[in-house]
């Protein structure tokens, strides 16, 4: 495999890394030797919604091949211009759910905080890619207003680090919040859902675990990987020091067309996921979110993808097949069987 760069990233701080993303399409197309025709097309889309891409996850696509799994989910296309029925600015009714500035209130007993609007990478698909961040940047007096919600609010067992990326906040921050979540009794688990060690593994510094760990709640944190090419050694050291820390790591992906619809896709990514100890925890279908209609997989080739892997994989490594819908009390399971897959009855 070909990659764009062999320089060593290890010696940048996360932050450099973090403020000195790709956010020219020439260039990305240039340090990818691919067509300078898309270019036209990818500034167009970038204006509608930034192109962002870190340099270590650039590392890791293929020179050349415009058909990369990884450079597919950032890579601004015609097609995200193009209106499509169905597909809306808000797919999930989110802003409806924000009870109060950094709050996002869906279900029972859990709840959202905005941590922070930033992302280290603009994926295509992202269903928060028209979202007002701008109106949930908190000022202190802000975030003590969201503490006490959580505070008043008895039913809450679970307070859930969202964004952006929460881990786009800086250390100080994070250790704030999770020592202010710790003191509220009714609160029993802390979990974080980022992208941030799968794009810049070198995240995952000893000042965020020691922001994250260290108080009375269990710490979940939930990745984003959607291909086994995302997996190098770098995110394989980070994953090992979250393990180390006492992080339960789980993975929920997204399934997308031309980036992780085929089986062999599905299967690589979750044998890579177990051989370094997370677990598959869910595969969502695209949020019909205006500009990604092109990542669109129908249910019946879904269900199917995911009945095949049970025939191919033990229990543990097959993710739960799930759609989110505004208004539901929580994700909606698709139906899913192996013999529908094409399994004989006794297998």
């Amino acid at each position: 495999m070909i990659h764009v760069s062999s320089a060593p990233v290890e010696s940048d701080s996360w932050q450099s890394i973090l403020a000195n993303c790709v956010s020219d399409p020439k260039t990305l197309l240039q340090r990818l030797a691919l067509d300078p025709k898309l270019l036209d097309a990818a500034h167009a889309a970038s204006r509608e919604f930034a192109l962002r891409v870190p340099e270590p996850y650039l590392s890791r696509m293929r020179k050349g091949d415009p058909d990369d799994p990884l450079l597919r989910q950032v890579l601004p296309l015609g097609e995200e211009l193009v209106a499509q029925p169905g597909y809306v600015l808000d797919p999930l009714g989110e802003q409806h759910s924000n009870a109060r500035p950094g709050i996002i209130h869906k279900y029972h007993g859990r709840l959202l905080l905005l941590v922070s609007g930033g992302c280290a990478i603009n994926c295509r698909y992202c269903f928060r890619r028209h979202f007002p961040y701008a109106d949930n940047n908190l000022s202190t007096a802000e975030w003590d207003q969201a503490l006490d919600y959580i505070r008043a609010d008895s039913s809450i067992r679970e307070v859930i680090y969202s964004g952006g990326d929460p881990l786009a906040a800086n250390d100080r921050r994070l250790t704030w919040l999770t020592r202010e979540i710790a003191a509220i009794e009714h609160v029993r688990r802390l979990r974080v859902h980022t992208r941030l060690p799968v794009v810049i593994p070198q995240r995952v510094t000893p000042e965020l675990l020691d922001a994250l760990c260290g108080t009375r709640l269990p710490v979940t944190m939930v990745l984003h990987c959607n291909h086994a090419n995302e997996l190098d050694a770098e995110m394989a050291t980070a994953i090992m020091r979250l393990k180390s820390a006492g992080i339960t790591l789980l993975n929920q992906a997204v399934l997308l067309k031309g980036v992780n619809d085929r089986l062999e896709d599905q299967i690589n990514l979750s044998e890579a996921l177990g051989d370094h100890g997370v677990i598959p925890y869910y595969l969502h279908v695209l949020d019909a979110v205006r500009g990604a209609h092109h990542f669109h997989v129908d249910d019946a080739q879904a269900c199917t993808l995911v009945g095949q892997m049970l025939t191919r994989l033990p229990g543990f490594l097959v993710p739960r097949l799930v759609r989110e819908q505004a208004g539901q009390p929580s994700k909606l399971p698709l139906p899913v069987s192996p013999r529908a897959a094409g399994a004989m009855p006794d297998e």
